[in-house]
C-alpha cells in the first residue's frame, strides 16, 4: 500500500512526487517512459524557462486559458516561490527578456537533475516503462491503480499529471482524460494552441515568401465582421504550409476559436509591419525621399523601410517597377503600398495538429478542482495537476509556472490526506 501515487514524470508531476515527499507521505512515482523530465530538458530550446517573474496579473494576462483560476493556488506557491525552490536546490537562475527565468548554466538538464535529485533525497520511488490501464475507485473514493499488466498498486491519494496532447514525443499522448471522466469529470473540448497556422493563399503554396521573417510585427486575428480579436506585436516567419514564429503562435488559439464560432471558414489575420506609425505617416514619408532622391530606383530607396522580399512581394501588388525613378511613381501607388505596409491581409484556413502544438487547450474542468488543493470534488483522494487540466498560457513561462504551482499544491495536499496531517 502506497501512500501517494503520482502518475507521469513531467514538470508537474516530478514537483508533487516532491511535495508529498516533503509532507513525510511514502510516494511511487509511475513514468510510462524510461526518462524523467523530457518536457523540461527540450523547453526553452533546451535551456528550460522555469517560470516568469512578472507581477501576478501579468502571469494571468498570458494565461488566456483559464488563468484567473491561479489566484487562488498562488496565495499558497508562486513563481517567487518555484525561484527560491530552484535556487534552494543548488540551480541559480537568471532573468531575461519579458520577465523569463532561466538557469544561470542555461541547461535545461540542470532543473532536470536538481528535481530528480530531490526525489531520491525525499526516497520517492520510481517505476519507469509501467503504464496504467485504470485508476481503481469505488463510489466515494480513490483505491489506487491498475497497469496494463493487471497489477494493481493500491494507495490513499492518487496524483494525475499526465500532461495533454502537445509534444506527444515526451509522453504526453493525452491519457489522463479518459480516467477523469470515469471518475466523473467534465473533459472540455481539446484543441492546439501556440501552433503554426496553415494557409491556402496562393503566394504561401507557390512558396515564394518561405523563410522570411518580419521581425516586432503587429499580427491581429479578425472576426468575421472585420473586428480585431487581438492583436500579438512580436516576430512572424512566412513557411511552406503558412505562419509560424512567436507572433502566430500566440494568435493561434484565436484564429480556432474564430472557426469554431464562424463553422470552420477561413479567418482573416492582418499584418503591420510597421506598427510604431499610421499608414498617412508612411504615405507622407514615401512622397517625401521619394522627391529627396527623384532619380533613385523606388527598391533601393525603400528597402530600409521593411525586409527587401516584403517589399518586392508588396510592390508587386501595388503595380510599383521597383527599377522606375522613386521621383516617378504615381502617389495613388504609394499610398497603396502604405496601406499594405501596415494592414496587408490574408486568410488561413486552420493550423497543424494538436501533436505539432506546444500547449494542448482544454482538459479536466477547472470547476471541478479545489482552487487551494487541486484535490478533485469528484471523488475523495483524487488530484490534478499541470496541463491535463484545463488551463493554458503563452510560450513564456507561463504554462510551466502553472505546471508546477499546481504540482506543488496537488502533491502537499495528498501528502497531507495520505498522513493524516490535513485540516
Amino acid at each position: 500500500m502506497q501512500d501517494v501515487i503520482v502518475i507521469g514524470g513531467g514538470p508537474s508531476g516530478l514537483m508533487a512526487a516532491a511535495a508529498a515527499g516533503a509532507e513525510g507521505a511514502g510516494v511511487l512515482l509511475i513514468e510510462k517512459g524510461n526518462k524523467l523530465g523530457k518536457k523540461l530538458a527540450i523547453s526553452g530550446g533546451g535551456r528550460c524557462n522555469v517560470t516568469n517573474n512578472l507581477e501576478y496579473d501579468e502571469i494571468i494576462r498570458h494565461i488566456p486559458g483559464n488563468g484567473r483560476f491561479l489566484y487562488s493556488p498562488f496565495s499558497v506557491f508562486d513563481n517567487r516561490d518555484i525561484i527560491r525552490f530552484f535556487e534552494g536546490l543548488g540551480v541559480p537562475l537568471k532573468e531575461e527578456d519579458h520577465g523569463r527565468m532561466f538557469p544561470v548554466s542555461d541547461q535545461a538538464m540542470d532543473v532536470v537533475n536538481a528535481l530528480t535529485g530531490e526525489l531520491a533525497r525525499l526516497g520517492v520511488k520510481v517505476r519507469f516503462g509501467a503504464r496504467v490501464a485504470k485508476l481503481l475507485m469505488d463510489g466515494e473514493q480513490i483505491l489506487g491503480v491498475r497497469l496494463e499488466d493487471g497489477e494493481e498498486i493500491r494507495s490513499k491519494a492518487v496524483i494525475v499529471a499526465t500532461g495533454g496532447k502537445a509534444v506527444p514525443q515526451t509522453g504526453s499522448t493525452g491519457d489522463g482524460y479518459p480516467w477523469a471522466e470515469r471518475a466523473g469529470h467534465t473533459v472540455t473540448e481539446l484543441y492546439p494552441t501556440e501552433v503554426p497556422l496553415l494557409s491556402d493563399e496562393p503566394f504561401i503554396r507557390s512558396r515564394e515568401l518561405q523563410g522570411l521573417a518580419l521581425r516586432d510585427t503587429a499580427v491581429s486575428v479578425l472576426n468575421k465582421k472585420g473586428k480585431t480579436l487581438v492583436t500579438h506585436r512580436m516576430d512572424m516567419l512566412f513557411t511552406h504550409f503558412g505562419l509560424s514564429g512567436p507572433a502566430i503562435l500566440r494568435c493561434s488559439q484565436f484564429v480556432v476559436k474564430e472557426r469554431k464560432k464562424n463553422g470552420g471558414n477561413p479567418v482573416t489575420m492582418r499584418i503591420d509591419a510597421l506598427p510604431d506609425q499610421n499608414a498617412e505617416e508612411t504615405f507622407q514619408q514615401l512622397v517625401r525621399t521619394g522627391k529627396e532622391e527623384p532619380k533613385k530606383a523606388a527598391k533601393n530607396l525603400w528597402k530600409g523601410l521593411v525586409p527587401e522580399r516584403w517589399l518586392l512581394f508588396l510592390m508587386d501588388r501595388a503595380d510599383i517597377d521597383p527599377a522606375a525613378p522613386a521621383g516617378q511613381v504615381a502617389h495613388d501607388k504609394l499610398r497603396k503600398l502604405a496601406q499594405s505596409f501596415h494592414s496587408f491581409e490574408m486568410t488561413v484556413n486552420g493550423t497543424q495538429p494538436i501533436e505539432k502544438a506546444f500547449v494542448t487547450g482544454g482538459g479536466v474542468s477547472v470547476k471541478e478542482i479545489g482552487p487551494k488543493t487541486m484535490a478533485s470534488k469528484k471523488k475523495e483522494g483524487l488530484f490534478f495537476c499541470g496541463e491535463v487540466l484545463d488551463i493554458h498560457g503563452y510560450t513564456g513561462g507561463y504554462n510551466i509556472t502553472s505546471a508546477l504551482v499546481t504540482g506543488r499544491i496537488a502533491g502537499m495536499n495528498a501528502g497531507k490526506l495520505a498522513t493524516g496531517k490535513e485540516e
